[in-house]
């Protein structure tokens, strides 16, 4: 039983080891952060084996020269009156590894919804033209 044991303590380690992340990287889903909301940074880390892996804060420490982290969330005032945000991000278990980026932020307002009845018409005309 002793032996079963040691063996799967010893097999464990290895697994470990080998989801050491190498390096990380910046995948963002989009291209600006929105004021007045809560912002994904979304960070891949390549492990040894080749694999990626979404990283979140528990594996990395996240800072931004404004707004406030909420895991890997940013959040930005509606009110932030620059326009980019500098990142630094740093692997937890390897200080060494990390990454700095700029992502600028939108300017632009979103363009204001549509109501249920809004859209139903819309489809209304654009049936109507492809029918004429």
């Amino acid at each position: 039983m002793r032996k079963i044991l040691l063996l799967l303590l010893l097999s464990s380690g290895s697994i470990a080891k080998a989801q050491q992340i190498d390096s990380i990287y910046v995948n963002l889903y989009t291209d600006s952060l929105k004021k007045g909301t809560f912002n994904y940074i979304n960070i891949d880390g390549l492990l040894s084996t080749g694999k990626y892996l979404p990283l979140d804060s528990t594996a990395l420490i996240f800072w931004a020269s404004a707004g406030y982290f909420r895991g890997n969330s940013l959040w930005i005032d509606k009110n932030f009156p620059e326009e980019k945000i500098s990142f630094k991000v740093t692997v937890r278990k390897n200080p060494a590894l990390h990454r700095e980026f700029v992502i600028y932020v939108k300017k632009r307002p979103d363009p204001q919804l549509k109501n249920a009845d809004q859209f139903l018409r819309e489809m209304e005309e654009k049936t109507k033209h492809r029918s004429n």
